[in-house]
């Protein structure tokens, strides 16, 4: 028998630039707003007592057109149009979300075909809440690696599927929208080293009520989604700044150079004491997107993130901090040039 061949060497995908940079960023916000009044039809609460106990005051319901990938393909477009990027140019679509509840398939494909990169990679990519930043950072991975040129991320929720109107706990929370930055190479970074991880031991404090083969077994009621909201916010305030400090750090800035904040908009509460404690100056924009928007899970830091550049304070190449955390336990953080 003859001996085989030696094994041939692999050529080494080309390596691709120093970093990657925001380019462009879009939103897509349903055109229903829903104010308090109309949540507490549906639960034992009023306006003051949710304002008093998130700092949300409207949020965004989808209509029957509005889906997770027609949000994002709205989202996508714009950012693709601020970014000046072609669809053909795109080479990857990571979609974001924790709602999709379409056919077998990702929803990213069904994106990517309608933003007109038909022959992009694309991929669903699923940590809830923390989903957004988790993206942000394979895309600027696979930038710097060479396996891609332009990446559109995006982070869209139809939250309003999986949430019981009549839940007290989480009725007046969840809102419905998505928000999409495209990326490309950079010769300085504008993507700082993404800090992540996850507490899987403590999934349990946010999840659904029931999973979906209990659902075939026994269709009624449609499982939603359950939080132990003292617990998530015991674990946001202290979590959020570690993740913040060390993201700061290992895109060796500090606090003082920052332009924005944005983190995952949960609850005003924990927005306000995360920046407090992470010891911002008075110069920092604070995305609070929270109060019109609600909780949008992996829609919400870069819908966040275009309100703040809509009111147009903040200047092109500011460094914005990004953090997500949610649901898994999963949470990501990193610092941006902002576009």
């Amino acid at each position: 028998m003859a001996a085989a061949p030696a094994p041939a060497a692999l050529r080494a995908a080309p390596a691709g630039p120093a970093g990657s940079r925001i380019l462009g960023v879009g939103a897509y916000r349903p055109a229903r707003i829903v104010g308090n009044e109309e949540i507490c039809t549906r639960i034992d609460s009023d306006d003051a007592w949710i304002r008093q106990r998130s700092g949300i005051a409207t949020r965004h319901f989808a209509g029957p057109g509005e889906t997770v990938v027609t949000m994002a393909v709205e989202a996508g477009l714009k950012a693709l149009a601020q970014a000046g990027v072609a669809p053909a140019q795109v080479d990857l679509v990571l979609l974001a979300s924790m709602s999709h509840l379409g056919r077998a398939s990702a929803a990213a494909p069904e994106v990517a075909h309608l933003l007109g990169a038909g022959r992009a990679a694309a991929t669903d990519l699923s940590a809830a809440c923390a989903g957004f930043c988790y993206a942000l950072g394979v895309a600027d991975s696979m930038i710097r690696a060479g396996a891609a040129r332009h990446v559109v991320v995006v982070g869209a929720e139809r939250m309003t599927d999986i949430v019981d109107p009549y839940d007290r706990d989480t009725a007046f929370i969840f809102g419905d929208g998505a928000g999409a930055v495209v990326l490309g190479p950079a010769a300085v970074p504008g993507v700082g080293p993404v800090v992540w991880g996850t507490e899987g031991d403590r999934h349990g404090l946010i999840a659904r009520d029931r999973s979906w083969p209990e659902a075939r077994e026994r269709p009624d009621p449609w499982p939603t989604l359950r939080m132990d909201g003292p617990q998530v916010f015991r674990w946001a305030i202290a979590k959020v700044p570690e993740i913040g400090g060390a993201a700061l750090a290992a895109a060796g800035v500090t606090a003082a150079d920052l332009a924005a904040f944005v983190p995952h908009q949960a609850n005003l509460r924990i927005v306000d004491t995360s920046a407090r404690r992470l010891g911002l100056p008075g110069h920092t924009a604070v995305a609070r997107d929270i109060v019109r928007s609600g909780n949008t899970s992996a829609a919400s830091v870069p819908l966040a993130l275009d309100d703040l550049l809509a009111r147009g304070e903040l200047l092109s190449g500011g460094l914005a901090l990004l953090v997500g955390f949610g649901a898994g336990l999963a949470y990501a953080a990193q610092v941006v040039a902002l576009p």
